[in-house]
């Protein structure tokens, strides 16, 4: 995700496939229960929602000119606030509103590898 920042647009097609993912994982898994659907998508949306939240984060301290050494410190900030969103959601899905775990953990997962390989192919199209 850190090397789509340079660029918005790649950040938010990332951000549109992986939207694409969430849904067809729900979808796929809907065919087989409606509730699993719900899970995966909820799985999908624990990767997704701190993404967004983390580019709006960087997208807003890139706007102005930092010094040096507080770019790493914002990167670092921006990650650890970015896993603990992630686990906060997942753990919300898993206790509060007791989703299945196998969709959860499956689209969970695929959206990450959405989240590493899109960014390869994008730059490479563009």
């Amino acid at each position: 995700m850190s090397m789509s920042l340079f660029s918005p647009y790649v950040a938010r097609k990332l951000l549109l496939i992986q939207l694409v993912a969430v849904m067809a994982s729900g979808v796929l898994f809907c065919l087989k229960d409606p509730f699993w659907g719900l899970s995966a998508v909820s799985g999908g949306m624990a990767v997704l929602l701190p993404n967004a939240l983390f580019m709006i984060f960087a997208w807003r301290h890139q706007a102005h000119t930092p010094a040096k050494g507080r770019v790493a410190w914002s990167f670092a900030l921006g990650e650890a606030l970015k896993v603990l969103a992630t686990f906060l959601l997942l753990v919300v899905a898993l206790a509060v509103l007791k989703v299945a775990f196998l969709p959860l953990i499956v689209t969970w997962v695929s959206v990450l590898v959405v989240q590493i390989l899109a960014p390869a192919v994008i730059n490479n199209k563009g």
